[in-house]
């Protein structure tokens, strides 16, 4: 199974201010490590990886939830971008396959127009 995408979100792309303000806070009274030591706990906790058939959530750091779902069940996949998410190619991704409601939320993810194209091509061909 080959891997064609896997990304954990990131940080200072997807919230420039909050960073800026953290390191800020770090020089002036300390507050601003443990917000920067939770935000990347937060990142490094969740995963989506696109592989020639599936696309794998990961969630959590010591207790794991996993979710896989196949790219032929998918129905859309939407993408939402702010103004400061487009200028450092970032967003939020939703999947949906046969309810109304999303089976995938993902924020923060780098590149999130190339994971729906990704998808959009693989569910082509097969």
């Amino acid at each position: 199974m080959r891997v064609l995408y896997s990304e954990n979100p990131v940080m200072f792309k997807n919230n420039p201010l909050g960073f800026i303000a953290s390191v800020i806070l770090i020089a002036a009274f300390g507050l601003g490590i443990i917000i920067l030591l939770v935000w990347y706990l937060k990142t490094k906790a969740l995963k989506l990886t696109v592989t020639e058939h599936d696309i794998v959530l990961e969630k959590g750091l010591l207790s794991k939830e996993h979710s896989e779902i196949n790219i032929d069940s998918i129905r859309t996949i939407r993408v939402s971008q702010s103004f400061f998410n487009r200028i450092f190619g970032v967003g939020q991704i939703e999947i949906f396959t046969a309810g109304d409601n999303p089976e995938v939320v993902a924020a923060g993810m780098p590149e999130p127009n190339r994971v729906r194209e990704l998808v959009k091509h693989r569910s082509a061909e097969q």
